[in-house]
C-alpha cells in the first residue's frame, strides 16, 4: 500500500479531498492534513489518516514524514504564502520526494520551482482549458492519460454526419481506433458490425494529428452534391473527339449543373486543333459556365492542378476514351474526388440510379452522396444485390445502412435481390445511372481486364451507362 499525503485548505482542496475520500482505489493510504468534517464518515478510517497539524511548522510537519514513507505529497492550498512554506518545508525534509503543488493564484509563482520532481497544476489554466472544451466545434481532448497531446479524443456524431450510420468495420482506421461508443449512458465496445448513430459520443485513440482530422470528417455535415468534395463542376473535353459528341457532353454537364444547385461548371478543353470549336464552345459561357484552353498537351496535369486550387472542384466530368487515356484514371483516383463519365445514354432520359453490393463494407462511405446525388437529379435509387451463389447474407449490414439513410432523408430505395451474373444483369438495364465506389480496383485495371474476378473490373466496360465513380476512405 502507497502512503499520500495531502497537505490541504480552501475551497478547491475540500473538493478534493472528498473525492479521496470517496475513493474506490484501495491501494493507497492517505494522511490529510484538513478539517476531518469534510471528510466522509464511513471512509474517513478505513484507509485515511486524519492530520490535526499545521503543516508550514517544519516541526510538526517533520514528526510526520519521518515517521512514514510517502511516494507523493499534494500541496492544495488557497494561502499562497501558507503553501510557499508548506513546500520549502517538504523539500528540506525530502529533495526527491514527488510533490503536486496546486498554484490557484493569478501571479506568477516567486519561489524557484525548476525541478524534476515538482508538477504544478495552475487551477485557472484547467479552468480555461475545461471553458474552451465546451465551444462548439472544439473536440474534447483527454490531456491527463498517456502523453496528453491529444492521441485520446472525445467526438460527438452530430445529427447529419457522414459518420452517422456507417458500421464501424466500414471506415478506414489507418492510424487511430474507435475504442469505445457512449449511447443512453451505457458503454459499447464496438466491433466491425457496430452501426455508429447520431449523438453517439466517440472515444478515439490514435495519431493526435490523424485524429484532428478525424474530428472534422466527423463534424462534416453532408451538404448538396458535391460537396463535401467541392462546389463546382469540371469538364474536361477532349477537342480529338467528334464536334457532335463534344456538344452533347457540353450540354449534359450544363444540364447536371442546373439540377446540382448553387455550383458552377468549368470546361476546359484540351488537345485543341479546332479554333472553330472554340467558337462554338464560347456560345455556352455565362456568368455558371466557363471555358478554360489547354493549348499544350502535355501541360494539361499543370492545368487542371491550377484549377483545383482555385476553382473549388467537386466533380469531374468526362468521356470513357479519356478516362483511359494517359494516365487520366491514375491521375483522377489520386485527387479522391467524384468522377461523371459519359454513356451513350444522356442523363436527360434516365429516371433510376443503380448501385451494385459487391459485399465490401467501404460501399458506406459513399451512401451519403449517393443519396443526395439521386434526390437533386429526381432519380429513384436500387440497391441490387446480384449474386449468382445466391449467398445475400454477407449484404446485410450494407442494406441495413442504406435502409437506414432511406428512414433518415425520407428517400424510399429499392432492393433487388437475384441469383444472376452481376454484369450480364447489369448490361440488360436499358436506361439506369451506375453508382460506383472508386476503388483501387478501379485505378488499377483497364478495359481488357476481364479475367478478373473482381467485379469493378468488367462494368466500366458498359458504354450505353452514364457512370458516377465516388471515391471511398482510403
Amino acid at each position: 500500500m502507497k502512503n499520500v499525503l495531502i497537505l490541504a485548505s480552501g475551497e478547491i482542496a475540500k473538493e478534493f479531498v472528498h473525492r479521496v475520500s470517496e475513493s474506490r482505489i484501495n491501494e493507497n493510504y492517505y494522511y490529510i492534513s484538513f478539517a476531518k468534517e469534510s471528510l466522509s464518515d464511513k471512509h474517513c478510517f478505513s484507509h485515511i489518516t486524519c492530520l490535526d497539524i499545521d503543516p508550514t511548522s517544519y516541526m510538526r510537519l517533520k514528526d510526520v514524514m519521518l515517521d512514514r514513507e510517502f511516494r507523493t505529497v499534494f500541496i492544495v492550498m488557497d494561502n499562497k504564502m501558507e503553501a510557499f512554506y508548506t513546500l520549502q518545508n517538504v523539500r528540506v525534509l525530502n529533495p526527491e520526494l514527488l510533490i503536486i503543488f496546486v498554484n490557484s493564484w493569478r501571479d506568477e509563482l516567486d519561489l524557484d520551482l525548476d525541478s524534476d520532481n515538482i508538477t504544478i497544476i495552475d487551477s485557472n489554466e484547467i479552468l480555461a482549458s475545461n471553458l474552451y472544451e465546451k465551444l462548439p466545434n472544439v473536440p474534447l481532448i483527454a490531456t491527463n492519460i498517456g502523453v496528453g497531446q491529444g492521441e485520446i479524443m472525445e467526438v460527438l456524431v452530430p445529427f447529419g454526419s457522414s459518420f452517422a450510420f456507417r458500421h464501424v468495420g466500414s471506415i478506414s482506421h489507418k492510424k487511430w481506433r474507435v475504442v469505445a461508443i457512449y449511447r443512453d449512458e451505457e458503454q459499447i465496445l464496438p466491433n466491425p458490425k457496430t452501426m455508429i448513430k447520431p449523438y453517439d459520443r466517440l472515444i478515439v485513440m490514435g495519431n493526435p494529428i490523424v485524429l484532428e482530422r478525424v474530428y472534422k470528417k466527423i463534424n462534416r455535415r453532408q451538404g448538396v452534391f458535391p460537396e463535401p468534395f467541392g462546389s463546382n463542376l469540371y469538364l474536361i473535353l477532349d477537342s480529338e473527339v467528334k464536334k457532335e459528341d463534344i456538344l452533347l457532353q457540353i450540354n449534359e454537364a450544363v444540364y447536371l449543373s442546373n439540377q446540382l444547385s448553387r455550383t458552377k461548371l468549368y470546361v476546359r478543353l484540351i488537345d485543341i486543333n479546332d479554333f472553330d470549336l472554340i467558337k462554338e464552345l464560347r456560345l455556352f459561357e455565362n456568368d455558371n459556365v466557363s471555358l478554360l484552353l489547354s493549348y499544350k498537351d502535355d501541360e494539361v496535369f499543370d492545368d487542371i492542378n491550377n484549377d483545383i486550387k482555385q476553382l473549388d472542384i467537386g466533380l469531374f466530368l468526362l468521356d470513357k476514351r479519356l478516362f483511359f487515356k494517359k494516365n487520366f484514371k491514375e491521375y483522377l483516383y489520386d485527387l479522391s474526388r467524384p468522377v461523371y463519365i459519359f454513356g451513350d445514354k444522356s442523363i436527360y432520359n434516365i429516371k433510376e440510379s443503380l448501385i451494385l453490393i459487391d459485399n465490401s463494407l467501404q460501399m458506406e462511405s459513399l451512401s451519403s452522396s449517393v443519396f443526395d446525388f439521386s434526390e437533386n437529379l429526381g432519380l429513384s435509387l436500387s440497391l441490387c444485390d446480384y449474386n449468382p451463389d445466391g449467398d445475400f447474407e454477407d449484404s446485410r449490414n450494407i442494406i441495413q445502412h442504406y435502409e437506414a439513410l432511406s428512414r433518415l432523408y425520407n428517400f424510399k430505395i429499392s432492393i433487388k435481390r437475384k441469383r444472376v451474373n452481376p454484369v450480364r444483369e447489369l448490361v440488360k438495364h436499358k436506361e439506369v445511372l451506375h453508382i460506383s465506389p472508386f476503388s483501387k480496383n478501379i485505378r488499377d485495371t483497364s478495359l481488357i481486364s476481364f479475367l478478373s474476378i473482381e467485379m469493378s473490373y468488367f462494368f466500366l466496360s458498359i458504354k450505353k451507362h452514364p457512370q458516377l465513380l465516388i471515391p471511398i476512405d482510403n
